[in-house]
């Protein structure tokens, strides 16, 4: 087992790292950006670096800085959390080269299915369904507009190295595959220097359903079953479920066998999430797979009693899976809110400066994952999020009660939130339904629904 580990991320992830190791009896490093001294991850840390300014390519994007921060406190291995660097397979290489375990997948395992057209080819090679669109890339609009015969409108155009909603664009006819093209070109050259592009067809009203699954080095695979994360908006998850409202026992057998014959077709090791769109009719596509924990980790863990980062730090270390397909069982329904400091009734605005009061649920089945305090200054150089709401019931209808019971339990003051939001939701006839897809929250956005209803939210 390791004797310390450094945390290369902040915020809940950071802290969510730092207590699975103090379980562990694993000594911590936290790094911090200079905007991040007052964080808990840094005050509840055995140790903690300064790795540059709140600029994230000065601290948390900084390669050479966490490398040297891990070398100076001989940390013998790196957890770097979801986000920043978490699926960059560079940073792994680099990692491996200098003798200090990436917890996570080998990097030739993150850069073939971090090149999400090359993850495509490997997956409809091992006999898991895609959803139909071009063999490889598409290097100009012309060769666009040529490939959009065969996909057929509506149709969507990806970045090959996307992530996190980034360089994905919908085009119903000719026009606005020409337009939004050359938007997805430039979204994709800022955010990841890389504008290689593909085409897929766009399936309407499809759910968001992705299986957990975990490797370990000695060839063990197993899954812990669905996430639903139908609700969403500029494809940010805003609210996630396990088990799926829509999803019976044997479409999750197939989910499942098919996510294990993909992984386990590229050797896939940790932690890892495959996601994939579900149509009403149950038929399912690959879309892509996280090589990382996920922010909706913490559903699975509340529905079947297991820590997937202890087990994530475990297998990096060399040991076995610690449990079996045949063992890994479900009990009950789990509910995240990702609480944001944006605010729903302007667009999901961003909202930033001091928090003045911070109160969390508690009670029976509720849990906060958080790195949030009063007098926290929420500022404009990272992720959003302030907190997550995990509610577990004996049934989904256990779980919604008790979800909305917390978010009314859920103060935070001095910046805008998307408790309001969550609230709406978990009232809504067709979230309660359990008929949601990915484009609720959009169409309800384009007809002024939303934005009327959070302002009348007092």
């Amino acid at each position: 087992m390791f004797q310390k580990i450094l945390i290369a991320n902040r915020g809940e992830i950071a802290l969510r790292v730092l207590r699975a190791c103090k379980e562990l009896n694993i000594a911590t490093v936290a790094v911090y950006s200079t905007a991040d001294q007052d964080s808990l991850h840094v005050r509840f840390a055995d140790e903690a670096i300064c790795i540059g300014s709140s600029t994230p390519n000065d601290s948390y994007l900084n390669i050479p800085r966490i490398i040297s921060a891990a070398e100076i406190t001989n940390a013998d291995a790196i957890h770097p959390g979801y986000g920043f660097l978490s699926e960059n397979p560079h940073f792994a290489e680099v990692c491996e080269s200098c003798h200090i375990t990436f917890i996570g997948p080998p990097s030739s395992v993150i850069q073939l299915m971090g090149d999400k057209a090359e993850a495509r080819k490997m997956m409809t090679k091992a006999g898991v369904p895609t959803i139909p669109g071009t063999e490889g890339t598409v290097d100009h609009v012309d060769m666009a507009v040529e490939a959009s015969v065969d996909v057929g409108f509506p149709l969507v155009i990806k970045a090959s190295a996307g992530g996190g909603g980034r360089g994905i664009r919908v085009a119903r006819d000719v026009a606005e595959l020409r337009t939004q093209f050359q938007i997805a070109y430039e979204e994709a050259r800022k955010a990841f220097s890389d504008t290689s592009l593909y085409l897929e067809h766009f399936i309407e009203h499809a759910r968001h359903i992705e299986i957990q699954v975990f490797g370990d080095q000695n060839g063990n695979l197993i899954h812990l079953g669905e996430r639903d994360c139908s609700i969403q908006r500029r494809r940010q998850k805003l609210i996630e479920e396990a088990p799926s409202p829509f999803v019976d026992e044997a479409l999750r057998t197939r989910l499942g066998e098919t996510t294990l014959k993909g992984a386990r077709s590229i050797g896939y090791q940790n932690v890892g999430t495959m996601e994939y769109l579900v149509t009403d009719q149950g038929d399912f596509y690959f879309m892509e797979m996280n090589t990382r924990i996920q922010v909706e980790h913490a559903v699975t863990e509340q529905v079947t009693s297991q820590d997937l980062i202890k087990e994530q730090i475990r297998i990096a270390a060399g040991e076995p899976l610690s449990f079996t397909q045949e063992v890994a069982t479900f009990r009950g329904h789990a509910i995240e809110c990702r609480i944001n400091a944006e605010d729903p009734a302007r667009n999901f605005m961003p909202s930033t400066g001091q928090i003045t009061s911070f109160h969390v649920p508690g009670g029976y089945g509720v849990r906060v994952d958080s790195h949030v305090y009063a007098q926290y200054v929420v500022t404009p150089y990272y992720d959003s999020m302030l907190a997550k709401l995990i509610v577990w019931g004996r049934n989904r209808e256990e779980a919604m009660t008790r979800t909305e019971r917390a978010l009314e339990e859920f103060i935070i003051e001095g910046v805008k939130t998307t408790i309001p939001f969550h609230s709406y939701m978990l009232k809504h006839p067709t979230f309660r339904s359990g008929q949601a897809h990915i484009n609720l929250v959009e169409t309800m956005m384009a007809q002024d629904r939303l934005q009327e209803e959070m302002a009348a939210i007092k």
